[in-house]
């Protein structure tokens, strides 16, 4: 038989590291590395599809594990290859089905879908053979330009406290690159972290990264960042840190201050994530965002039925891009919204946001992004920008942008100089206070 698209001639699974700020999160701080994998395609019309997602050995080997369903096969049957790929897969023994309700960093690599890179690679070569964007592919097709995005702001610790080797970068000219590596906490700091992401990007929206302070203290920095933008749309996530009592007694009557609140509160007392929210919900009429407590189908079901969330922040590292757009079309069937979650990542992860984000139906909410962290680390020839609190789509064949492999090596050359390639926000945490320990329940810096 004849094929009809291009074969897949060769997968790569290129894991890469990029530098960090000591960023402070429930989980601990951000060591100053963050590790990611590539997965590189090259199909027989000479054409290079590219993906990326969450780094780590597991993930690593999950995709090496796909290769052999992916090699030789017609990139327009992508949809049979990801469903070969899905029928092969069996749950880690250390998987408990839990997911992140708790932010349990080690269980991160459980939720997230290693094959999204291949969807997105494939998808990126058969847009290419096709002459349209990526974004033409997926859902009923392309349905804006740019897509607004929020500055997502920060508590950042004084990495001279450790001895780690995070990257300094002092002597930029560029004021955010300078600052983002330095000690921010106060809220004054945190109000001109902002000012000066708004300057370089031109934000219009944030979101604070809470789950480090008592929730009090959070909740005074958010006051200060809407008295600096009383127009802006300002954002809390500590990542399910509060207790029901204490998310309840801090955000009601919040409405003038928080547009949303996301992950206020985790399980308790014996309750689930969503029925725990479903009852915070209630008791302060906020509207609830999550990327926690509806990471798949079955989850976002109960959610759902109990009324738990408003905006689900359909993370496509956790659904893939079709099923993140299918969250889309139901979210904005039902009244709800859809947005987008991220974690560290490099700029290629940045262009498919772009194209998934473009193709979402409906009203969607100005995505997270990590990248103005990473900023400056392009593994792109030509990644899309942020102007004006907008990213821009690009308008080329595919993802329309060119892998950078020069870039793409050293990445990978600063990958294969660690000593260890998984997440861990304990470790930097320890500098900090010795012996520190994860709890869900408590805010990193409440010991």
């Amino acid at each position: 038989m004849t094929s009809k698209t291009p074969i897949v001639t060769e997968m790569l699974v290129v894991p890469v590291a990029g530098y960090d700020s000591m960023e402070m999160t429930l989980s601990g701080a951000h060591g100053p590395f963050f590790t990611r994998n590539l997965v590189i395609l090259k199909d027989s019309c000479g054409h290079t599809g590219v993906g990326e997602i969450h780094g780590g050995e597991y993930t690593c080997q999950c995709l090496r594990a796909c290769i052999p369903l992916v090699e030789g096969q017609e990139i327009g049957r992508y949809r049979a290859i990801l469903g070969a790929i899905h029928r092969g897969e069996t749950p880690s023994e250390e998987d408990d089905g839990e997911g992140i309700q708790t932010l349990d960093i080690s269980k991160l690599k459980f939720v997230v879908r290693a094959e999204w890179a291949i969807e997105c690679a494939l998808l990126d070569l058969l847009g290419q053979f096709l002459g349209v964007p990526l974004c033409e592919l997926l859902a009923e097709g392309k349905q804006r330009e740019q897509v607004e995005v929020l500055g997502y702001l920060f508590y950042v610790s004084d990495k001279g406290k450790t001895d780690l080797p995070y990257l300094d970068e002092d002597g930029s000219p560029d004021p955010w690159f300078r600052m983002r590596r330095n000690e921010m906490l106060s809220h004054e700091q945190i109000v001109e972290q902002a000012c000066c992401l708004q300057e370089k990007y031109g934000f219009r929206n944030f979101k604070l990264k809470g789950g480090v302070f008592e929730g009090a203290y959070e909740m005074d920095t958010v006051r200060a960042l809407k008295k600096q933008f009383p127009l802006g749309h300002i954002n809390i996530d500590p990542n399910g840190a509060w207790s029901l009592a204490e998310a309840v007694h801090l955000c009601k009557g919040a409405q003038d201050i928080l547009t949303y609140v996301e992950d206020p509160c985790g399980p308790e007392a014996g309750f689930s994530s969503r029925e725990i929210m479903a009852e915070f919900k209630n008791a302060t009429h906020l509207p609830v965002a999550t990327n926690m407590i509806a990471t798949n189908w079955r989850q976002f079901y109960h959610a759902a039925a109990l009324k738990a969330v408003d905006i689900v922040l359909a993370d496509p590292h956790f659904w893939g891009l079709e099923g993140s757009l299918r969250m889309a079309a139901i979210l904005n069937d039902w009244g709800l919204t859809w947005g987008s979650h991220s974690n560290n990542h490099f700029d290629i992860t940045l262009t498919t946001f772009a194209h998934v984000a473009a193709a979402a139906p409906g009203h969607p909410t100005a995505l997270d992004t990590h990248w103005i962290w990473q900023d400056g680390q392009d593994l792109l020839e030509d990644a899309p920008k942020i102007r004006d609190g907008y990213l821009e789509v690009p308008k080329g064949p595919g993802l329309g942008v060119r892998l950078d492999m020069k870039k793409v090596m050293e990445a990978n050359t600063l990958y294969n100089r660690m000593s260890s390639h998984d997440r861990d926000d304990a470790a930097a945490m320890q500098y900090l206070i010795p012996g520190w320990k994860y709890d869900s329940k408590k805010p990193c810096l409440v010991r």
